[in-house]
């Protein structure tokens, strides 16, 4: 494998990265790294976006550091169809207003459990009209598990066209290389429905399906996934957009 940086006009780094790093900590380091785009995530220890820090106390550190803030992940399970979910997107979409965020990432039910494709064209078509109040961009991203609910990125791009909302994909290498079909339907998955691409590393000898979440590194020469060609398959095809580490 060749092993290089992608070609790609934005890089962006994760709030997973950070680990025990502040939030001032993370964006000074993503400042040092000659970086200005960053994810903030609510599935790390605290359980919060921000930590503890006020929405304006992050928008200042952002100022400080000279961050974007592109995008919080994530509302979960996004085309489970209930109050409480409705009530999470809310928060976020608040949250991501409040911060300066540019997008929210929606991903699906991944408890093995099958939710029919019309529960999640109706799941984005209940939650469009709150991204569009709120002003914040939609990413869908299908996850490649076995027991994932939505694992086609060209599923999810149809039931995007399908619900007729503004929604953007956002496809990670890892997920990608799970989904067994993944590569024979790349060719039907419009680039410029891509609105973020998430670059995961796996130098794990286990077979495909028994990779999990614990084994996702970040990119080393290593790598199993064929993230760069992933990467510059899309390129090819004329991608342009952000990749995130």
């Amino acid at each position: 494998m060749s092993y290089g940086h992608p070609q790609c006009n934005v890089f962006v780094l994760t709030a997973k990265s950070r680990q025990r790093l502040s939030i001032e900590a993370f964006f000074r380091l993503v400042n040092r790294l000659g970086l200005n785009k960053v994810e903030l995530r609510n599935d790390l220890p605290s359980g919060k976006v921000t930590d503890d820090l006020s929405h304006q106390q992050v928008r200042e550190l952002a100022v400080r550091y000279h961050i974007e803030i592109l995008t919080i992940n994530a509302v979960y399970p996004f085309n489970r169809r209930s109050e409480e979910v409705r009530q999470l997107t809310e928060s976020l979409l608040k949250e991501a207003q409040a911060i300066g965020a540019k997008s929210l990432v929606l991903c699906p039910l991944n408890d093995g459990s099958e939710v029919p494709a019309s529960e999640t064209l109706g799941a984005l078509r209940d939650l469009a009209p709150l991204f569009a109040f709120y002003g914040i961009h939609g990413l869908v991203e299908p996850l490649g598990f076995p027991q994932s609910s939505l694992r086609s990125a060209h599923q999810a791009q149809t039931l995007i066209h399908d619900a007729r909302v503004p929604f953007k994909l956002l496809i990670d290498t890892f997920h990608h290389h799970l989904y067994p079909q993944a590569a024979d339907e790349f060719s039907q998955v419009e680039v410029a429905d891509i609105g973020l691409v998430h670059l995961s590393g796996v130098d794990d000898s286990r077979l495909r399906e028994q990779l999990t979440d614990a084994e996702r590194i970040m990119l080393t020469p290593k790598d199993r996934l064929g993230t760069c060609e992933q990467v510059k398959a899309l390129e090819a095809r004329g991608y342009q957009g952000g990749v995130r580490f």
